[in-house]
């Protein structure tokens, strides 16, 4: 009797494994200005040197890792594996990814890197992390920022001003997750700041969704996830017409993608707030195949039948002040206070 029991045991905790290793974890996380302490020759990083107007020292760039590194450890501890995909924003080089993917928290996830440097005048990139005994990585591209061909009318925008715009390439990569071809899209879309990019965020959208779609047609059924900081809400013209994101997945057509956070911000939840009101600006996003594909699938994942989920804890958000109950940032008002970053991280899993 004894025996039987251990036997079965032994099969509960190997289909439980089983489980596991086909269920994987996909995300995105805004670091919020992961500076080193060092000038990049043509970047605008002068306020991240320790004699800048951050006072950016080794001490507060070394607690800034650890406090990235906490988070990404804690996301681990919550869902039981490390995140087999982490798309992140706001990184100045190769050199703060490799600091942090070797910090002692998350060291032995053994993430591997895709990073390019790119055109953007400060000097912040978009990068991806992925665990390769889970992600075979097969290709990566820098996808620049163009203006034309475009249905966008830029007309009013003089060739030496096209020219002179600078901002994030778009990073894609391509491999196979269990054998089953995906494709990434990192990006980062222009900002609001000044109240600018109406236009800008739009063409952002349509330069991925464009390059998504001939993707689709070179590999039939391949899944694809894009994700970033778009500076823009699910609800926004850039996410619903220009991305195609469709908020349910019975309308998800081949030539659409499910986008899971649009019903979550309209119940109220945000990942970031933007001049005082909750936004969810980090979003992620779903084709066809992975909604309604063979194989791996987008799965619930929300105790209320959400299909993603922001990624928050008590000690990463501000507990009293003025900002109470926002995200518990390096600087507030200019002042150096050790927080994490100004957005929550948010993220998907697709299991079979």
């Amino acid at each position: 009797m004894k025996r039987f029991i251990t036997l079965i045991a032994l099969a509960v905790l190997t289909i439980g494994a089983c489980a596991q290793k086909r269920s994987y974890v996909i995300g995105f996380y805004n670091l919020e200005n992961l500076f080193d302490t060092y000038h990049d020759e043509g970047k605008n990083d002068y306020q991240y040197l320790p004699d800048g107007q951050n006072n950016w020292t080794e001490a507060k760039y070394a607690q800034k890792q650890k406090n990235m590194a906490r988070v990404i450890r804690a996301m681990r501890d919550d869902n039981g594996r490390y995140h087999t995909i982490l798309g992140v924003s706001e990184i100045e080089n190769r050199h703060v990814l490799e600091d942090l993917v070797n910090e002692p928290a998350i060291a032995d996830a053994n993430y591997q890197i895709v990073h390019y440097d790119g055109p953007d005048r400060r000097g912040v990139d978009v990068a991806l992390f992925y665990k390769p005994e889970q992600f075979k990585l097969i290709e990566s591209q820098s996808i620049p920022f163009t203006f034309l061909p475009s249905s966008i009318d830029f007309s009013a925008w003089t060739k030496e001003e096209m020219d002179h715009f600078k901002t994030r390439d778009i990073l894609f990569v391509r491999g196979t997750i269990d054998g089953e071809m995906f494709a990434f899209y990192v990006a980062h879309l222009p900002s609001r700041l000044g109240g600018k990019g109406a236009d800008l965020r739009p063409r952002g959208a349509e330069i991925i969704y464009d390059h998504a779609m001939k993707v689709q047609q070179q590999y039939p059924g391949i899944k694809i996830v894009v994700m970033g900081d778009m500076n823009d809400n699910p609800s926004d013209v850039s996410m619903t017409k220009y991305l195609h994101g469709r908020e349910f997945i019975k309308d998800v057509t081949p030539t659409d993608f499910y986008s899971p956070f649009l019903s979550m911000l309209k119940a109220g939840y945000s990942s970031l707030y933007y001049r005082g009101e909750g936004n969810i600006y980090d979003i992620i996003l779903t084709n066809h195949a992975l909604v309604h594909g063979e194989g791996l699938q987008i799965k619930k994942i929300n105790k209320k039948g959400y299909y993603g989920r922001v990624f928050k804890k008590d000690w990463m958000t501000n507990q009293s002040g003025q900002y109470k109950g926002t995200p518990f940032r390096t600087f507030s008002g200019g002042a150096y206070v050790g927080g994490y970053s100004d957005h929550y991280p948010t993220y998907i899993v697709v299991s079979k």
